[in-house]
Formats: structure tokens, C-alpha cells, sequence
């Protein structure tokens, strides 16, 4: 393979960049620009040497050169890791002057694709390292990392297993009947399949979780003006993102924000208060929060505590009685107006939270109560791997209902070599998460999706 070279750092200033470059060259290019006490093709690897990088007779950075000799790197080919300046001409510079002397500009993705290609990873490892950097949790950043050293993939490498002793056995069975192999009878085929489904439905009870951690909750905080819908994001984002005053009608558009609430990310989104307006700036506002409303996968509903419940109230229980909803009444620093009976029966079993959000009362209990609506068990347990990729969602269910399709064949007294078609199938299915005979174009699009230099 060529030699590849990218910036691995974000773009903008800061203390450190860093030009890396992978390849049976990146040595060798590193040393025509490098001028230290050693060349780098003659230190030690895993090691980092003080220099400088020469253009000609122009000294165009000082730096400190890591040099990793293949098999023992992130890609299993030699990489070399230029830390200079930070800022953009900086590190531009640098990769500039790489490319100058025979490297090319790495794809995004192109490394993490290379560590899969060379087998130091497969497919779901690759795949968690691309969660691990989008992570927007400390708990999504968990989740990753487990995927990253590979529990996932254990787990399915066990089921694949599982599953190919099967199809091996009822291979035996058809093509070398005078052996004295174990005679392949439904009954056997439902045994070792029963274990495969049930782990199967076990990953799949955590996607919902996991996904949840991956991409976050999107938030919609509503309510009729003045109830305290800002204050509420205010409250959560620990910070005076929306403007909270007496007036009615103050908030005229979305606001949204990301916030980590007991490990959950949610994107907040702040809506104008739904209400029958003539205000034509305002009536824009409660076209977008209706949008909002329908869009989102969590409610956080803000009544008045000081106020009677009235129609409007009424309707947007109406509107979101099949939704995750917290019911929060705000307020509680005033008299209270409101019915709490008839509240916790419109709520119909949701939880109802009670705050008084400008002495900051009564938030530590609504995180809670976010965190239970998804979350019922302990999130933080470190032996339970959460599936949080859609696309291994989506290749469970399909092996899912390929190992179902098997066991009721089991139970139709079908033949075993036809029960054998959906049992290897099902093993398919599940080494297409890992990488397993997966397709080229697939492969492309997914590491598509990485940020350069990773």
C-alpha cells in the first residue's frame, strides 16, 4: 500500500498538532524532512525525537517526531507522528511538505480503515472507534470503548461459533451418513438454537439503551407561555441560554442545546409556547415548536403550579399520550392553583416531577426521573454491552427472525438440511456485523463517515 499522510488533531489553534503518516514509507518520507541529532530511520520504535523539519535550506517547524514501526501500531504499518505547532498554517505546512516528498492525502477514515484491512480490528471495533469521537456522554463514551476493545465482537464471534458446530453437524449428517457422528434430529437443532436466540434477544433488549447513549434524545420542552419552559433550559444546561422574563410569548423560536443528564445526552429544544396567537412572529414560532413536538422522543411538559389547568394544558396532554413524557409543575414557590389529582390522572402513570425552577428546586429529581424513564437498570455496569449502531440493530433483528424462521421449522417436522438454510444464514447475518464476508462498497461508505486523519 502507499503511504498515507493526514492531520490527526482539529483543526484551529491550539498548544500541539500532529501530522501523521502511515505506510511502508512514512519513515523514510519523515527522514527527508527531518534534522535532529539521529535520523529516525535509525532510532528505536515507540520512541520520540527533538527536531526541526527542513525545506530546502528553510526551517519550517520544530518538533517532536514519533516513530512506530509496523506490526505494533494503530494500523500495523509503520507510522510516524509529527507533533509541531498547533494552528491551521502550522500543521498545513507540515502535511504539505509529506505530501511534497511522496505521500498522499489519507481518505477520512483511511487509518482506522487500514487497522481493519490488516486485521487489528474488525468491523464493530472500527465502528466504536468512530462512537468513541462522536460521543457526547461520559456513558456513550463507555459504551464505545467496550465496542472498541471488543466485547461486541466477542459475543457474536461466540454465537458464529455456536452456530457453525450446527451447521457442520447436519453437514456430517447429509453427506457422510456411514460416519458415527450424532445423528441431526430437529429436536437437537432446536437445543442449539434456543441459546443463540435467546442471546440474540438479550443484545437487542440494550439497543434501544445503547442507541440512546450513541445519538442522544431529541428533547422537546413545552407548554403554554410563561410556565417556565426557559427556566427549565436554563436549569439543565447550567448556563442563561434563553432569554426568561414575565411577558408572555418571550421565547419566538427553538433554542436547542446539548445536555449529559445522569449519563443520557439530550437535545434540548426550547419552544415557543403553543397558544392561539395573532402575533404573526410568535405564530411562526408555534408552527416550528409543533414541528419540534412531533419530531421528538422525549416530552418534558411544563405546567403552572400557581394557575388552574386550562384547555390548552389539556390539549397538549392530548397531544402526546402516546410519547415519553415527565410531567414537571413548576413554580411550587407560589400558591398553588393548580389540581395535582387531575394532573396525575391526565399523566395516566408518566412521572410527574414538582420544581420551583427559579430557587433550582426539585431539578436533581427530574434527572432522575429521565434517567429511570430510559434507563430502569444500572447504566454504569461494566459487563453489560450495549448495541448502539443502527446497522447492527438492523443485522440482529433480520438473524433474529432468521432463528426463529429455524426453530418453527423445527417444530413443522421440516427436513433438517431445508432448517439448515435459515441456520446458516443466521451466521451470515452476524458476521456481517464483525466484517465478515461484507461488501466492498459497504466497507467504503462506512469509513466515509470518519473524520480525516483518523
Amino acid at each position: 500500500m502507499d503511504t498515507i499522510a493526514a492531520i490527526s488533531t482539529a483543526l484551529g489553534e491550539g498548544a500541539i498538532g500532529i501530522v501523521r503518516l502511515s505506510g511502508d514509507q512514512a519513515i523514510d518520507i519523515s527522514d527527508k524532512l527531518f534534522k535532529g541529532t539521529t535520523k529516525l530511520s535509525e532510532v528505536k520504535t515507540h520512541t520520540i525525537t527533538y527536531g526541526h523539519l527542513v525545506e530546502g535550506n528553510e526551517v519550517i517547524e520544530e518538533a517532536m517526531v514519533t516513530v512506530m514501526h509496523g506490526p505494533k501500531t494503530y494500523t500495523r504499518e509503520n507510522i510516524v507522528e509529527i507533533n509541531c505547532h498547533g494552528g491551521l498554517v502550522s500543521v498545513n505546512r507540515v502535511l504539505q511538505a509529506a505530501l511534497s516528498h511522496g505521500a498522499r492525502l489519507a481518505e477520512p477514515g483511511e487509518f482506522t480503515k487500514r487497522a481493519f484491512l490488516n486485521g487489528r480490528i474488525d468491523l464493530s471495533q472500527a465502528e466504536g472507534v468512530m462512537d468513541l469521537i462522536r460521543s457526547k456522554s461520559d456513558q456513550a463514551m463507555n459504551v464505545a470503548m467496550r465496542q472498541v476493545e471488543g466485547r461486541l465482537s466477542g459475543k457474536i464471534q461466540h454465537l458464529r461459533q455456536q452456530l457453525l458446530e450446527t451447521v457442520a453437524a447436519v453437514e456430517v449428517n447429509i453427506d457422510y451418513p456411514e460416519y458415527d457422528a450424532e445423528t441431526m434430529t430437529q429436536q437437537i437443532i432446536r437445543e442449539k438454537m434456543m441459546p443463540v436466540l435467546v442471546e440474540i434477544d438479550h443484545l437487542l433488549v440494550t439497543a434501544k439503551q445503547g442507541k440512546v447513549l450513541r445519538e442522544g434524545l431529541a428533547t422537546a420542552i413545552i407548554g403554554r407561555p410563561n410556565v417556565g419552559k426557559s427556566s427549565l433550559m436554563n436549569s439543565l444546561v447550567h448556563e442563561s441560554k434563553a432569554i426568561v422574563t414575565d411577558i408572555p410569548g418571550t421565547t419566538r423560536d427553538t433554542l436547542e442545546e446539548y445536555v449529559n443528564v445522569r449519563g443520557v445526552p439530550l437535545r434540548l429544544i426550547d419552544t415557543a409556547g403553543i397558544r392561539e396567537t395573532e402575533d404573526i412572529v410568535e405564530k411562526i414560532g408555534v408552527e416550528r415548536s409543533r414541528k419540534a413536538l412531533k419530531e421528538a422522543e422525549l416530552i418534558l411538559l411544563v405546567l403552572n403550579n400557581s394557575e388552574p389547568l386550562t384547555m390548552e394544558d389539556e390539549a397538549l396532554f392530548k397531544a402526546v399520550e402516546d410519547m415519553d413524557v415527565v410531567i414537571i409543575v413548576n413554580k411550587t414557590d407560589q400558591k398553588q392553583a393548580i389540581d395535582i389529582k387531575k394532573v396525575h390522572q391526565f399523566a395516566n402513570g408518566r412521572p410527574v416531577v414538582t420544581t420551583s425552577l427559579i430557587h433550582d428546586e426539585g431539578v436533581d429529581q427530574l434527572e432522575e426521573a429521565i434517567k429511570q424513564l430510559f434507563f430502569a437498570g444500572d447504566i454504569e455496569g461494566q459487563d453489560l454491552t450495549y448495541v448502539s449502531n443502527a446497522r447492527h440493530i438492523g443485522l440482529l433483528n433480520e438473524a433474529k427472525r432468521r432463528a426463529e424462521d429455524a426453530l418453527q421449522a423445527t417444530e413443522m417436522d421440516v427436513p433438517v438440511d431445508l432448517i439448515q438454510i435459515d441456520v446458516t444464514r443466521t451466521w451470515e447475518l452476524l458476521g456481517e456485523i464483525i466484517g465478515e464476508d461484507v461488501q466492498d462498497s459497504l466497507i467504503d461508505q462506512l469509513f466515509s463517515q470518519f473524520c480525516l486523519g483518523k
